[in-house]
């Protein structure tokens, strides 16, 4: 491959040390000078007979004007300049060219290409293959586990905030959240149009969140709205990478649960349950009026810290697949080659995959299951959402059963995952009829394969969110 810009910049270069002007060298070659300029500035490569007319014009061989080094240290630099500024990062700064003239210093050329470099190296960062995101949560689920799911200084910074507006315990109204809002130098507006990646969107610049309207199926407007303003508590700022985005994530999720789940309140309410032997991840989720799922991560926040009871989550679409999943029980889920559960399969013998058949949706369902590691009891329900329906389920080892309601169940299955002959190796009689006779085309998750998202707010149409901005910032 022919170097366009190295070739131009030689060709400049022998030009001028022969004393030519490019009216000069572009006579002999019976070209315009405009024509030569565009060779000279590598915006055109040379067919070989061209090469042969310049290398005799310039009473050089042809293998001279192909040498890959550049013909001086300065040339180097106007070259890696211009292969920057061609590029789709300069492209994206929407930046003005920058003219090479004499008057640019070797080292301001050097400032703009290290700057350049650095902005490389970040979005590089970012731009997570779907490797670096598994491994990303592999990561951040061990350190979970090691801490137990328990963050003490979030859990001090909800009890400072919901005591700056007077919340004296129990559930957090909707008026409280609000109150919270006002606390932090916010206005919330309720919008029909917010943007369709969007959750709820912050205007800084005039102290204003917008929310949606009417809030997607199974969700929580308090909850939205207090993720909008953990991301301000905690000063989130734009992720130096994918675990820093799954991190923050955490982070503001957690913190959000605390105001909604008071610890102090929370923690009340789970001894005396378990004095009871009446621990039920239901009844946090009615005392505290929030979702099942909330409830669920609130009880693995808070289980093993306060109540020495260990704990598995799980977060299951009805396709298998894993979306979430926790544990510090030593139960076995199904993971890659890198550790990472997201995306694999439970088995079908797991209560994560058995409620999905149960034609009662309103009374929880329990199960026993034999695993490899032990026999473990879970209770699991079935939320429905945009993309579908997901099993929720909070389990534990057997020998902690005792503390829980539905420890009573006959519901018992055995797992012996990851062995293939457990759930994922088709019966003999049905294989022998159907290997060979058939080829299903897979429904794959897209968000396993595709990179993080670009932009600062990952998954977000930012022009959306500006041109909403726009149409909704008050007058000035």
């Amino acid at each position: 491959m022919l170097d366009s810009l190295t070739i131009g910049r030689r060709i400049r270069q022998l030009r001028t040390d022969r004393g030519m002007t490019l009216d000069a060298l572009a006579s002999a070659l019976d070209r315009a000078p405009s024509q030569l300029s565009v060779i000279e500035n590598g915006k055109r490569e040379l067919k070989l007979s061209e090469l042969q007319k310049l290398s005799r014009a310039l009473g050089v061989s042809v293998d001279q004007l192909l040498t890959p080094e550049a013909p001086t240290e300065r040339a180097a630099l106007e070259i890696a300049l211009a292969r920057a500024q061609r590029g789709p990062l300069y492209a994206s700064l929407d930046l003005p060219a920058l003219p090479v003239r004499k008057s640019l210093s070797d080292d301001a050329i050097r400032t703009i290409l290290q700057l350049h470099g650095e902005l490389e190296r970040l979005h590089s960062q970012r731009a997570a293959t779907p490797e670096e995101a598994r491994r990303a949560n592999t990561a951040l689920r061990r350190a979970m586990r090691a801490r137990n799911n328990y963050f003490p200084e979030l859990e001090q910074t909800a009890r400072t905030l919901l005591a700056a507006v007077g919340h004296a315990g129990g559930p957090l109204s909707q008026r409280v959240a609000s109150d919270l809002a006002s606390h932090l130098g916010f206005t919330l507006h309720y919008v029909s149009d917010l943007p369709m990646s969007t959750r709820s969107v912050t205007d800084l610049t005039n102290g204003r969140i917008y929310l949606p309207v009417t809030e997607a199926a199974g969700a929580d407007q308090r909850s939205t709205l207090l993720q909008a303003l953990a991301t301000q508590v905690l000063k989130i700022s734009e992720p130096v990478d994918y675990e820093d985005f799954l991190r923050q994530r955490v982070e503001t999720n957690y913190l959000a649960g605390a105001l909604m789940v008071p610890e102090t309140s929370a923690v009340e309410f789970l001894r005396a349950a378990k004095e009871r032997r009446e621990l039920s991840v239901e009844d946090l989720r009615d005392a505290f009026a929030v979702t099942y799922e909330t409830a669920a991560h609130r009880f693995t926040n808070l289980a093993t810290q306060h109540l020495g009871v260990p704990v598995h989550f799980l977060k299951v679409h009805e396709s298998g697949s894993i979306s979430k999943a926790y544990e510090n029980d030593n139960v076995q889920f199904p993971t890659d080659a890198l550790g990472a559960v997201e995306g694999q399969i439970v088995c079908r013998y797991w209560s994560a995959r058995q409620v999905f058949d149960v034609a009662d949706r309103f009374s929880p369902y329990h199960q026993y299951t034999d695993k490899p590691t032990g026999t473990y009891w879970c209770t699991s329900r079935i939320q429905s959402t945009s993309r579908g329906a997901f099993s929720v389920s909070v389990g534990t080892p057997f020998a902690h059963v005792k503390w829980f309601r539905g420890r009573d169940t006959t519901n018992r299955f055995t797992s012996t995952c990851p062995d293939e002959a457990c759930c994922r190796r088709a019966p003999a009689g049905l294989a022998s009829r159907w290997q060979g006779h058939s080829f299903p085309s897979a429904r794959l998750n897209s968000s396993l394969l595709a990179a993080m998202p670009t932009g600062v707010f990952p998954g977000v149409d930012n022009t959306d969110v500006y041109e909403f901005l726009e149409s909704h910032a008050p007058a000035s």
